[in-house]
């Protein structure tokens, strides 16, 4: 047991094989802060990247499991670039606290954030879903990137070709999106994409997909997209919850100006 109160094993930095990308776990945070904690994860892994057989090609991409380590732009960045010292390339983290997720967004990697491992009561009707917090991010989501959350997800940015947003919940984007949207991914056909320019690759609420208009908009408005009872409909956010309703027998938004 070291002095963080952890045995070798459950404080140890590993790499695993899968498929065509390595993951790479780091040990848990340490119940009470510790002053050198961040110098004794850095040392392993230094340690276990430089000393192991490498088992991977050059180039190899990285999914760095974080778990519920607070870990900064600067920490992020470091690891990034021991794993290129060994020709390895990070481009995703998945964390479960909320700042890491946020820092590795503005780092520019791509983001998973799991569901709280803590089971969830059941509800009364299967058709009730839990939603975690919202995620609240400032950056570019660029080609490759792609942000999953277990709840609803908030960008002051844009999200470029090739970029990519997957929420449990709503997806509010003050910005332009011209990629990939996916509300609701569990299945809550009550969500809705919120957008001040709509010009995505592809939107999906639920298990509704749309692809994209042909034709750019004459004008420029912002915008929320919904399931209808004909599919995913787009119109002016103006008022939408004064001109909409949601049918929970049908599960589609329907609009009051029939």
């Amino acid at each position: 047991m070291n002095e963080n109160g952890y045995t070798t094993k459950e404080f140890s930095v590993r790499l695993k094989r899968d498929q065509k990308q390595v993951l790479l776990y780091l040990p848990p945070a340490p119940a009470l802060e510790v002053v050198n904690d961040w110098l004794e994860l850095w040392q392993q892994l230094n340690h276990r990247l430089n000393a192991s057989e490498q088992f991977w090609e050059a180039e190899t991409l990285v999914t760095l499991k974080a778990g519920d380590r607070l870990l900064d732009v600067s920490q992020l960045s470091a690891i990034a670039q021991t794993l290129e010292n060994v020709k390895l390339h990070l481009s995703a983290v998945e964390t479960t606290r909320r700042q890491t997720a946020v820092a590795a967004a503005t780092a520019g990697y791509s983001v998973i954030q799991p569901p709280p491992v803590a089971p969830i009561k059941p509800s009364v009707s299967d058709r009730h879903f839990k939603h975690g917090e919202p995620l609240y991010l400032k950056t570019t989501i660029r080609s490759g990137m792609e942000i999953r959350h277990d709840g609803t997800v908030i960008l002051l940015g844009d999200i470029n070709p090739g970029g990519a947003i997957i929420a449990q919940g709503d997806i509010i984007i003050w910005g332009r999106l011209r990629g990939i949207a996916h509300a609701g991914v569990k299945g809550d056909r009550t969500c809705r994409i919120m957008c001040l320019q709509l010009q995505p690759t592809q939107l999906r609420i639920a298990d509704v997909v749309a692809r994209a208009p042909h034709t750019s908009p004459c004008q420029v408005q912002p915008e929320i997209a919904y399931i209808s009872a004909d599919g995913i409909r787009i119109t002016r956010g103006l008022d939408f919850r004064k001109t909409h309703r949601y049918l929970s027998e049908t599960e589609i938004w329907e609009s009051l100006d029939h």
